[in-house]
C-alpha cells in the first residue's frame, strides 16, 4: 500500500468503521435517561441491592488531623417496597466484615483482628430497619436495628429517595438512594486505639436497588 491515495482511502475507512462501531455500542438512551421521585409509581415488590453500584463508607477522627475513611467492599440486601412509598417499606443490609478496606494493608489486619471487629467470630454487619419517618419531599430519617460485633443497637439514617426508573442498560426497575449517619463504635465494644482514634464514625451510603423483571 504506499500509494498516498490508498494509504488516506485505508484511514477513511478504518476511521468509519470506528464511528459506526461506537455509535451503535454508545446507550443512547442513557444520554436522556431521567428518574422520578414520585414514590407512587414505583412497582411494588422486592428489589435486590445492586453491589456494582453500592458504596458504603465510615470515617473517623484520626489523632485531630483528619476523618480517616474506610470501605467495605462486599455486601447484599434487599428493599420491599410496599404500597405507601417510603413510610411503609423495609430494607435490610449484611456488610461482609473481612472486605473492610482501609487501603492500607497492614491496617486491614489489625481492624479485622480479635482486638478490634474479629471477624473470625463475628462476620457479618448488619442493618434492619424498622421505622421511617418523612422530613420532606423524597427524604426522612430511617432508624434499625445495627449489628456490629455481636451487639445490636438502634441508630438512626438521614435518607434521601434519589428516584425510580427502569434502568436503560438492564431494563430493570431500579432506585437510588443517599444515607448519612454516625454512631459511637465504643458502644458497639469497640473503644481499641482511643482517643488516639475518635469514637464518634460516620456513615455515608449511595446505593441502587434493582427489580428483577417478571418472568426472567
Amino acid at each position: 500500500m504506499n500509494s498516498p491515495i490508498l494509504r488516506a482511502a485505508f484511514a477513511r475507512a478504518l476511521l468509519c468503521t470506528a464511528l459506526l462501531t461506537a455509535a451503535a455500542c454508545t446507550p443512547i438512551q442513557v444520554l436522556t435517561h431521567t428518574v422520578s421521585q414520585n414514590e407512587s409509581r414505583v412497582p411494588a415488590g422486592r428489589y435486590d441491592l445492586d453491589p456494582d453500584h453500592c458504596s458504603i463508607t465510615f470515617d473517623i477522627d484520626h489523632f485531630r488531623y483528619s476523618r480517616f475513611a474506610m470501605r467495605f467492599d462486599r455486601k447484599k440486601g434487599q428493599l420491599d417496597w410496599n404500597e405507601g412509598g417510603l413510610e411503609k417499606s423495609t430494607t435490610s443490609i449484611t456488610i461482609d466484615a473481612a472486605s473492610i478496606d482501609t487501603n492500607v494493608p497492614l491496617l486491614d489486619k489489625m481492624v479485622k483482628s480479635a482486638s478490634m471487629l474479629d471477624v473470625e467470630r463475628y462476620p457479618e454487619i448488619r442493618f434492619v430497619s424498622t421505622r421511617f419517618e418523612r422530613t420532606g419531599d423524597a427524604r426522612g430519617t430511617l432508624t434499625g436495628d445495627l449489628t456490629i460485633h455481636g451487639v445490636t443497637l438502634p441508630v438512626t439514617l438521614d435518607v434521601t429517595f434519589n428516584g425510580f426508573a427502569p434502568d436503560p442498560l438492564t431494563k430493570k426497575d431500579t432506585l437510588g438512594f443517599s444515607a448519612e449517619g454516625h454512631f459511637s463504635r465504643a458502644k458497639f465494644g469497640l473503644a481499641t486505639w482511643y482517643p488516639a482514634v475518635g469514637d464518634d464514625i460516620r456513615v455515608h451510603i449511595q446505593a441502587e436497588f434493582a427489580k428483577t423483571p417478571a418472568g426472567a
